[in-house]
Formats: C-alpha cells, structure tokens, sequence
C-alpha cells in the first residue's frame, strides 16, 4: 500500500487497483489523482477519443514510439509496439 504520510496521490484505492493491472506508477498516480479531483465518471467520460492503435500502421506506431522515446522500437512488432504504447 502507497505510504499516506507526504504521498501525493489522492485516491489511493483506485492507483493500488491500477498498480494490480499492471499499469506504470505514473500513469496510476494521473488517473487516480484525475479522479479525485474530477470524479471517477469524470475521467472514464474524458478516454477513449483517440483511435485505437489496431488501426495504426507499423510506421506511425514507429513514429509515436520515437516521439515518447520508448526504448527497443526497432526490433518490435506491431503487437509489441501497442502494449508498449499504451503502458507507458
């Protein structure tokens, strides 16, 4: 459990439930302080208004690979550059 003392994370059920699914710290430390803030129905209203990644071709996830700076982009494949898309 994430220590409450100087922790700045304001939901800290919903960042353990994120930490579970396996999703980064900071990504689970931006959706949990959102919803906090905001309201969990908030934030789930706000996603999903990009495309899905399925519908991208292998260049332009090369391209938002290079434009994060997610390391070993070269030797991946198409299914590999998505999950690491979407957990980092």
């Amino acid at each position: 459990m994430v220590k409450t003392s100087g922790s700045r994370i304001k939901d800290e059920e919903l960042y353990e439930e994120l930490r579970e699914e396996g999703n980064s710290k900071q990504k689970s430390a931006r959706i949990a302080n959102a919803a906090a803030r905001d309201g969990r129905e908030a934030v789930g209203k706000r996603g999903g208004k990009a495309g899905s990644y399925e519908d991208w071709n292998v260049t332009d996830l090369m391209d938002k690979a290079r434009e994060i700076g997610l390391e070993g982009r070269s030797k991946m494949r198409k299914a590999e550059l998505i999950e690491a898309l979407r957990n980092s």
